[in-house]
């Protein structure tokens, strides 16, 4: 099985090949984040600094090789994969000019990932861990080298599996996150056990450490999951 290394943003308004492109690359062990418009593609870069993104052309409310673009002039070191229906030599030459690879639809999801690897092969010295800036939410700031938390200045002691949690969360921004969700990728479950309240269980843990330094952070959603205020 292929050992990914690092953070990939996928950004695709289809929710069904989101969903299966995020399923593999999980499966061979990179983070992944996903975005359906450019503005959330956009925010999500901004806050999470991902390693490579593969990138829908035609997105709702913009163009794909214009985020690309973009996300480049902001992040000169971001690998650039491009995923599109269209196959013409002049779209495939354009993406080229400043993209890493150009991957056209419909693909094999093995190919997408042997071929983003490839591009990290590249983009990354194989022997320099990557450097990572603190992932930042409100007051919170978590530090990804040395996996500490700070909340308002003062350092909150967590376990690695309480890190994880809130790494998540914090990756997921404002968003309400389902529980089964956060049992696949925290606890690595791939059936949610019926009677399980890990995650529960978890929650009330990091609000204890959190609630101490500030106002409460973590909202629930009855019946959906866990999000940040």
């Amino acid at each position: 099985m292929t050992t990914g290394s690092g953070t990939v943003l996928v950004v695709e308004d289809e929710e069904s090949i989101a969903d299966v492109l995020a399923i593999a690359l999980r499966y061979h062990r990179f983070e992944v984040m996903t975005a359906g418009t450019v503005r959330e593609a956009l925010s999500l870069a901004e806050r999470t600094r991902p390693d490579a993104a593969l990138l829908d052309v035609m997105l709702p409310d913009g163009d794909g090789r214009a985020l690309g673009r973009e996300l480049r002039e902001r992040r000169p070191d971001l690998a650039l994969v491009f995923l599109t229906a269209r196959d013409s030599p002049a779209e495939i030459v354009g993406a080229l000019g400043f993209g890493d690879d150009y991957i056209t639809k419909p693909f094999d999801v093995d190919v997408v990932i042997a071929r983003l690897t490839a591009v990290l092969r590249r983009t990354r010295p194989a022997d320099v861990l990557p450097q990572r800036p603190p992932l930042r939410y409100g007051d919170l700031e978590l530090d990804e080298t040395t996996y500490s938390v700070r909340r308002a200045d003062r350092t909150v002691e967590l376990t690695p599996t309480e890190y994880a949690l809130l790494r998540f969360l914090v990756r997921n921004g404002g968003r309400i996150v389902p529980k089964d969700q956060l049992l696949r990728h925290v606890w690595q479950y791939e059936h949610t056990p019926p009677d399980s309240t890990v995650v529960e269980t978890y929650i009330s843990y990091l609000r204890r450490k959190l609630d101490a330094l500030g106002p409460p952070v973590i909202t629930t959603r009855r019946g959906v999951g866990y999000g940040l205020a």
